[in-house]
């Protein structure tokens, strides 16, 4: 018999047993979108992962507030514990210590290495803005900054003027607006933004200019903030927010040793003995992406294991209804074999069809996975997702699926015997 002719007589039985052949497809496509629509998400957020730490390159850190750790118990009349490293003590004083306005400008003052510094503290995040009869929902973000903070935080000025360092300093009540902001208080018509003056929480400002559009971030829409300077911010929007500082290496190669120099000035600033522990974190931009995407690795390694476990309870459901098929064609089987069929022809035809069924389930499966994965690339507002590299271990596991369930049940009817078949019933 020749293989077109196994694979007419495969497809012909396939679609003789249509719900049999249904429920099999469904539980091996619905492993295979579990793996493919997982892997699928994971690469959006990868990608918005990427996008969001690409607009703070590789050659900038930032020095942050170091939270306090909430540790119960006794203990509460030292005032120095060790460190885990065992070397430095850590005042407890010190615990949760905010970076503040004079300790910032102190260092941007004395650190003297060849880099574009910046600081800012949060402002709020309940914030409403007006202009005229239109006001924004209560729910816009503002940070106080200086005249570097667009360039290091990956913005751009669409329209009008950024800061400059008069304006930092006088807390003069001008603002940058945030793409969606301009848009919603000036009807899609953002250049008429610059210089008029609208009010936030019924405080006026000067427009200065409208940020480029950047989109959202995880929920956070970075076009939904106002940006004035720090100064300003201390005046108008009392907080209790830590300050931050950001540096821009000249040179990527030298980065390690600007840390090291600002972590060494910084110690100095907050008076910290040889023996203590940091009261600050230096964050490397590259460094926390680094750590998001191991992260996404360990999801990726997780939904792996899922999709395989499903896929080894779908090759033990598929090899249970070969069996089944082969007990049911015990006598097609036997005249197969009377009129000079061999047994290589009954087991091909076996073999193919627990393939063919197997790969059905994978397309189905692999085309719900990108459909459903892509999901979060709307949500996240990334590009149409495709994981062609998975798309291909979709398959091969499929097909190594179809031939390890259909391997048994095939030897089975290979070696049963014509006439005992025959006589079957």
């Amino acid at each position: 018999m020749r293989t077109s002719d196994v694979l007419s007589l495969s497809f012909r039985t396939i679609r003789s047993n249509k719900l049999r052949t249904g429920l099999t497809v469904s539980i091996i496509a619905f492993g295979i979108m579990a793996l493919i629509g997982i892997i699928t998400a994971i690469q959006a957020m990868n990608q918005k992962f990427s996008e969001s730490f690409s607009t703070m390159g590789a050659n900038a850190f930032t020095i942050r507030f170091k939270e306090r750790n909430i540790r119960f118990g006794g203990d509460n009349n030292r005032d120095i514990r060790v460190s885990k490293k065992g070397s430095r003590k850590e005042k407890k004083s010190s615990l949760g210590r905010r970076i503040t306005k004079d300790e910032a400008e102190l260092f941007v003052g004395r650190f003297d290495y060849p880099a574009t510094l910046s600081l800012s503290i949060f402002g709020g995040r309940n914030n409403i803005a007006s202009y005229e009869q239109r006001k924004t929902s209560p729910n816009i973000l503002m940070f106080g900054g200086d005249e570097n903070y667009v360039q290091l935080n990956g913005f751009t000025v669409e329209s009008g003027r950024n800061m400059n360092r008069s304006d930092v300093q006088s807390a003069s009540n001008v603002a940058l607006l945030g793409y969606d902001v301009a848009n919603k208080l000036f009807r899609g018509e953002v250049g008429r933004a610059v210089n008029t003056v609208i009010r936030v929480n019924d405080i006026p400002f000067r427009v200065l200019g409208v940020l480029g559009s950047r989109g959202s971030s995880f929920g956070f829409s970075r076009d939904n903030i106002i940006i004035t300077s720090y100064n300003n911010v201390e005046r108008n929007f009392p907080t209790s927010s830590s300050y931050v500082v950001a540096i821009m290496t000249n040179d990527l190669l030298k980065v390690s040793q600007a840390m090291g120099e600002a972590e060494a000035s910084f110690r100095a600033i907050r008076k910290l003995a040889v023996t203590e522990e940091n009261n600050f974190v230096l964050d490397r931009s590259d460094s926390i992406a680094e750590k998001a995407m191991n992260s996404l690795n360990f999801l990726t390694v997780s939904a792996t294991v899922i999709g395989l476990i499903t896929l080894i309870g779908a090759a033990i459901g598929l090899m249970n209804i070969m069996l089944v098929s082969v007990s049911e064609r015990t006598k097609e089987v036997g005249l197969i074999k009377a009129i000079g069929g061999k047994s290589k022809t009954v087991r091909r035809q076996f073999l193919l069809e627990a393939i063919i069924i197997s790969m059905l389930g994978a397309v189905f499966g692999i085309i719900l996975g990108v459909l459903v994965g892509n999901i979060f690339s709307v949500v996240l507002n990334t590009g149409f997702v495709v994981p062609w590299n998975w798309v291909m271990y979709g398959i091969i596991i499929c097909t190594i699926v179809g031939l390890l369930a259909g391997l048994y049940p095939a030897l089975k009817a290979g070696r049963l015997n014509p006439i005992e078949a025959l006589r079957y019933e």
